[in-house]
């Protein structure tokens, strides 16, 4: 296990439109020490028709008959703020991430912000076209999976393994991600690789927020037994007990919403950490990850001198005469471990002494 874990503080829309607000949350973000902060970058028109209807989570009463639309477009921050909140991020020294959810907003934010991964969204999973360039682009890329089962993420990961074998000349140039394509791109072993050094798949829960019993943990195991690639996990629950578990079954990539005030009016704010929760947030997972530490079980330096003073080691009950057979009568084992081993008892037994021994000598 590596004490390497990426923390991604997740501002989303919980800007609410605001770039001030957005160059708040930056600092938010990087004085509580984490990795990257990440936006969505989003065009209302190109995202959601105007008769789509909210998802449960989004509305605000039962009442509430705004679309998906209406609502988006509330949140949407231009091409311009997104240049603003990159150089905030640059002189705060946290990385800038933004999840595109069109084509165009995938280029921009490759093109003009030089974002250094690419992170597909849950409700993307599917998204054809956005799994193909992500792959053409040759960066990194942060996979969500809310909603999907085994066989949709293969499906992703095939569209996303194309891309990659056009971008490094392992297929056609003009190769598309086709069925036959796809399998021909998951069956190359060089194309896998790409995927396995550059792909991380992020066990998610789409609801927000999600209870604990809906969060199935264990799930992300199966995703890195599954597929061989890294896991991580994107935390839509309350608190930050999921998270801590996620670090403890191999997640090296963590993304948790937070917010500056969860009262704001926003879809996200009340299932977000706010500022104190996401500093201890930080602070808890950097402990973990540190905690975890090495796969190696061996004996570390601070304890080798405990070794010698808790251990036992085999010296006479009674006196033994040299040439004596040994019985089990005739030994014990004391601390400290400073003689012969007591992993020895049962050899030493039946032996004959190679010298006299007085009672609590150590047996050679």
């Amino acid at each position: 296990m590596t004490t390497d874990l990426l923390i991604i503080a997740e501002a989303g829309v919980n800007h609410n439109g605001s770039l001030d607000r957005a160059l708040e949350m930056v600092d938010v973000a990087a004085d509580a020490g984490a990795d990257v902060i990440k936006f969505q970058t989003f065009s209302a028109d190109k995202l959601a028709r105007k008769d789509a209807q909210l998802a449960e989570y989004q509305k605000t009463s039962d009442g509430d008959t705004r679309s998906q639309w209406d609502l988006l477009k509330g949140l949407e921050l231009s091409h311009s703020d997104f240049l603003a909140i990159r150089e905030r991020c640059a002189e705060r020294g946290i990385v800038f991430l933004s999840t595109g959810f069109d084509l165009d907003e995938l280029r921009f934010l490759v093109t003009e912000i030089e974002i250094p991964m690419v992170k597909i969204a849950s409700g993307d999973l599917t998204f054809a076209p956005m799994l193909f360039d992500a792959g053409l682009t040759g960066l990194p890329v942060i996979l969500s999976t809310g909603m999907a089962d085994l066989a949709e993420i293969e499906k992703a990961l095939g569209f996303i393994a194309v891309g990659f074998g056009v971008k490094h000349g392992l297929l056609d140039a003009d190769a598309v991600p086709t069925a036959a394509t796809r399998e021909l791109a998951w069956n190359n072993d060089a194309i896998r690789a790409l995927l396995v050094g550059n792909v991380t798949i992020l066990h998610c829960t789409t609801q927000y927020p999600a209870p604990l019993e809906i969060l199935n943990l264990r799930a992300m195991v199966t995703i890195s037994e599954a597929f061989g690639i890294p896991v991580g996990y994107s935390d839509h629950s309350l608190g930050g007990v999921a998270s801590t578990i996620a670090v403890s079954l191999g997640a090296t990539v963590i993304e948790k919403h937070f917010t500056l005030d969860k009262e704001l009016e926003g879809p996200d704010h009340a299932a977000s950490l706010d500022v104190p929760e996401l500093n201890a947030f930080v602070a808890r997972l950097r402990e973990v990850g540190v905690a975890l530490g090495s796969p190696v079980k061996a004996c570390q330096p601070e304890e080798v001198s405990n070794r010698a003073a808790v251990r036992r080691s085999l010296v006479a009950r009674v006196p033994i005469a040299a040439g004596e057979t040994i019985t089990a009568d005739h030994l014990e084992s004391r601390r400290p471990g400073a003689g012969r081993t007591s992993f020895d008892f049962y050899e030493v037994v039946g032996t004959a002494a190679q010298q006299d021994y007085a009672v609590g000598e150590y047996l050679g």
